[in-house]
């Protein structure tokens, strides 16, 4: 089968590699070259416990006041506020707590299997070196104050998630970086991160490419539909694109070419940043979560990496980037020795459905079309797993996961 894949972030590269495994012919389809949208600066976790969902049991007597904050860790733009309410009222109803087990979950299925999933691509592709298993910790100034989510952590215990606590001398033993500020952690040590999350992209498509993988370089506007089939991808350039099957993982961008196939979910961008700080002098050996903070600190291969904040403006409005300037004050107070001399900042779209976990489905009413995108905050996370699971949908396989919780219609 001949199957075009819309869109060249971890969701779509992952899904052509395990296409491709089932002798299928793939070929991207998408404006910009892979690994250069959300898939290039977001925090490069890849993280089995990061299966609880952003909206969590009374964080709804914060919303208000973070929304007044334009600076604070979850802001709307004034004038994107009106279309970002319903969404926003949505996400607080997913946020009760028999929600939240729920949620939690499915995504605990979904994000257990990350390294099993990403074993074979990163062997086939020789990039193994571009992920490492050294384990998270979530750091916070103190015990008390770590009682505070508490009820979260539990929550991923019971699920199976390995997590230990640190007190501090040993979390000062693992990471003398945290001397000072931090005084209670906790170790997660199933997780991992990539010392570069556009090189760990650029890598599966080049070995896609290698496998006889094609590009257009173009934009997907629509498709050309027979019956309950679709035959072709309307392209920007006014072209037709024809296929035999096609994957929408155009992350943030996949709402309007669902809508085109007849399904409307409620797909909104949550914007990041991230500061890059390239003169970094700390040598953390692990990711940190630190939680007061609402920031992954992750150490790559071209500096300490600081992620976080989330604002909603819509997919046109120009970066605010005193959001970056925020995070990088935060390094410099949870580490007041970092070298900050040389940084560097980045916005992109995170794809978000109001319940924290992504559409992983058939495209309803339409035999040849398939979702995979949603993913929020655990793209990286999220993506092999998902490409496998879409790859036996193709297939006409039972999948290794329960999709019904990521379903196109549950909305």
């Amino acid at each position: 089968m001949h199957v075009v894949v819309i869109g060249t972030g971890i969701v779509g590269v992952c899904t052509a590699a395990w296409l491709q495994r089932d002798g299928h012919q793939v070929t991207f389809l998408d404006p910009r070259d892979a690994g250069e949208a959300c898939s290039f600066g977001n925090a490069g976790s890849l993280s089995p416990s990061a299966c609880l969902p952003v909206g969590m049991p009374g964080m709804w007597k914060k919303v208000p006041g973070w929304l007044l904050d334009p600076l604070g860790p979850l802001t709307v733009r004034g004038t994107y506020l009106p279309a970002a309410m319903p969404w926003l009222l949505r996400f607080l109803r997913h946020s009760r707590p028999a929600e939240v087990v729920r949620i939690a979950t499915a995504m605990r299925n979904l994000l257990a299997p990350i390294f099993d999933n990403y074993g074979p691509l990163l062997a086939h592709a020789n990039a193994q070196a571009l992920v490492r298993r050294t384990g998270c910790l979530y750091v916070y100034s103190g015990r008390e104050i770590a009682r505070q989510w508490q009820w979260g952590m539990d929550l991923r215990r019971r699920l199976g998630v390995e997590m230990r606590d640190v007190a501090q001398d040993e979390l000062e033993t693992l990471e003398p970086d945290l001397r000072g500020k931090f005084r209670f952690g906790i170790l997660a040590p199933e997780n991992g991160s990539t010392l570069d999350p556009s090189e760990l992209v650029k890598a599966l498509y080049a070995q896609c490419m290698r496998d006889g993988a094609s590009k257009v370089t173009d934009q997907a506007t629509g498709f050309v539909r027979r019956g309950d089939t679709v035959t072709g991808v309307r392209l920007a350039q006014g072209e037709v694109l024809a296929c035999d099957g096609v994957v929408v993982a155009a992350g943030a961008w996949s709402g309007s070419l669902t809508r085109a196939l007849g399904t409307r979910i409620p797909l909104e961008t949550q914007r990041g940043y991230h500061v890059t700080v390239n003169s970094s002098n700390l040598q953390l050996k692990h990711t940190v979560m630190a939680v007061e903070h609402n920031m992954m600190v992750n150490p790559m291969a071209k500096g300490l990496r600081l992620a976080g904040s989330v604002e909603f403006a819509g997919l046109k409005a120009p970066p605010d980037y005193r959001r970056s300037a925020v995070l990088l004050s935060r390094g410099k107070d949870m580490f007041p020795h970092l070298d900050a001399s040389r940084s560097t900042e980045w916005m992109g779209h995170r794809p978000c459905l109001p319940d924290s976990m992504p559409v992983i489905d058939r495209a309803p009413g339409v035999a040849n079309v398939w979702l995979g995108f949603g993913h929020g905050h655990v793209g990286m996370c999220g993506g092999a797993t998902t490409g496998r699971e879409i790859a036996n949908l193709v297939a006409g396989r039972p999948t290794g996961v329960d999709l019904a919780p990521f379903s196109a219609e549950r909305f």
